[in-house]
């Protein structure tokens, strides 16, 4: 439609012939590519019987059909080889001139490398027959999805099951739904599925809602089957009225909506955390110290040194032991928010690490200029407080008790015998007051004396009212 002349044929009206802007001309043009040699060189392969596409395929050996069929399995296992490590499939650049072209066609190089007659095949082969383009990927990654999906409903066979149900948004910042199956196989055991991840416009819960009952009925699962809602604790999933579980509900009245347990317990620990002013401040100068520490590959590097003397010494003391995978060497860990065990991989990280984390702040203090040096002088007092040890010591052990509990309720399978355990995890922390008080203060002030730390006096209120504090924490459902 973008070909100069066309207009003349059908808005302007042809007006005159020959000359310089002869639009009869322009619309013939001399090039192959002109609207007109275009249109004449279609209808000429549509009119010549032996460019068929069935003649085509019958003029094909049974040699280049062998070949075309090997081909396509190399390509076939390189996708799902590429699927199954969650690998990318192409690279920057994959220009035939390109050092790198990418995993997949990388891993297809590799497979002929150690096979002549499979590279040859790639080499010799026409280049409508590779089978290695985007296109061809993208079509198999969705076969291979929707014969998984058929496999599920397979074995789903028309019988019950729950949706289980969480927003994403990728990093294009597009909003997308991920949909899980949960239900009972033949052999009676609890099965849970990845199903569909779904784009939606917007979260809405009836968007939300149309998203998920368009999945289901093109794998043609009854929505009257649906026997449980598992959502997080967001409005628009768990509204009374208008949330989505309140929207399924109206046509299963079955679907019994349940709010997932671990992020349940996830917001109980955060609340509790907020409530108590030295656990706020606290995880404010955590975070402070992880950013000063680990804020260049610089400092990174220091840590690791600084790890590796301090391991290197003990081990000659005698103070550690030997062994295969132990005494390794790592970095401080950034606690999440929405993750409450990731605050005792930080924690404990930090209480491994204190002595080496204590001398590059040195380091800085001596070498470093400008604000930097102000924020490592502010971080180490504030870390080489008593209070900021004991606290630091009371939430390991009070998070290694809860995250027991954290990963119990992310199983797949729970029964009502292990539930009856994870009740156990209230009166552990209950222990912990009663009967291992003494025990961490002694921890705590062993800390601090190999550290030169300087110890308060032990009789202070702060101390004696230390059982409250704990039980402040302990309130889980």
């Amino acid at each position: 439609m973008g070909h100069y002349g066309q207009r003349a044929f059908t808005i302007d009206g042809l007006k005159k012939v020959g000359g310089k802007n002869c639009a009869f001309l322009h619309h013939i043009g001399t090039e192959c590519t002109s609207f007109h040699n275009v249109a004449q060189k279609s209808c000429d392969d549509l009119l010549n019987e032996a460019h068929d596409i069935q003649n085509v395929f019958e003029t094909f050996t049974e040699e280049e059909r062998k070949n075309n069929i090997l081909r396509l399995k190399a390509t076939i296992y390189t996708v799902c080889l590429c699927a199954f490590q969650g690998i990318a499939y192409r690279g920057h650049d994959e220009g035939s001139d390109s050092i790198n072209k990418g995993n997949f066609h990388e891993i297809l190089k590799g497979i002929g490398y150690f096979n002549t007659e499979m590279e040859e095949l790639f080499h010799t082969a026409p280049k409508h027959a590779l089978y290695t383009s985007p296109s061809i990927q993208k079509e198999i990654l969705n076969l291979l999805s929707t014969r998984v999906r058929r496999m599920i409903c397979e074995e789903i066979n028309g019988g019950k099951f729950c949706l289980v149900v969480d927003e994403a948004r990728d990093q294009s910042n597009k909003e997308q739904i991920i949909i899980f199956l949960r239900f009972l196989n033949k052999d009676g055991f609890i099965m849970e599925h990845f199903f569909r991840l779904v784009h939606v416009p917007d979260t809405t819960s009836q968007t939300l809602k149309n998203a998920i009952y368009s999945v289901l009925s093109r794998n043609n699962l009854d929505l009257k089957s649906i026997r449980g809602q598992g959502y997080d604790g967001a409005s628009n999933m768990r509204g009374h009225f208008k949330g989505l579980q309140a929207l399924i509900s109206i046509d299963c009245p079955y679907a019994y909506y349940v709010h997932c347990f671990a992020h349940r317990l996830q917001l109980a620990l955060m609340a509790a955390s907020q409530g108590v002013v030295a656990l706020q401040k606290f995880f404010t100068r955590l975070s402070f110290v992880i950013n000063v520490v680990g804020a260049s590959s610089k400092r990174t590097d220091q840590l690791r040194d600084a790890q590796a003397e301090e391991i290197a010494y003990k081990i000659y003391v005698d103070e550690l032991e030997t062994g295969k995978c132990i005494n390794k060497i790592a970095t401080l860990q950034r606690a999440g928010d929405t993750r409450w065990s990731s605050h005792l991989k930080s924690v404990s990280s930090l209480i491994k690490m204190f002595s080496p984390t204590c001398e590059v702040l040195f380091k800085i203090i001596k070498d470093g200029t400008g604000p930097i040096k102000g924020d490592a002088d502010s971080t180490y007092e504030s870390i080489t407080t008593f209070e900021f040890i004991f606290v630091l010591h009371l939430e390991q052990e009070i998070m290694e008790i809860t995250d027991l509990l954290c990963k119990a309720l992310q199983r797949q399978s729970q029964d009502i015998c292990n539930a009856l355990r994870l009740a156990s995890t209230k009166l552990l922390l209950k222990k912990m007051k009663d009967e291992r008080w003494d025990g961490l203060l002694s921890l705590v002030r062993s800390f601090c004396q190999e550290r030169n730390i300087d110890i308060p006096d032990m009789t202070s209120p702060y101390f004696t009212r230390g059982p409250e504090c704990v039980m402040s924490l302990v309130i889980i459902h």
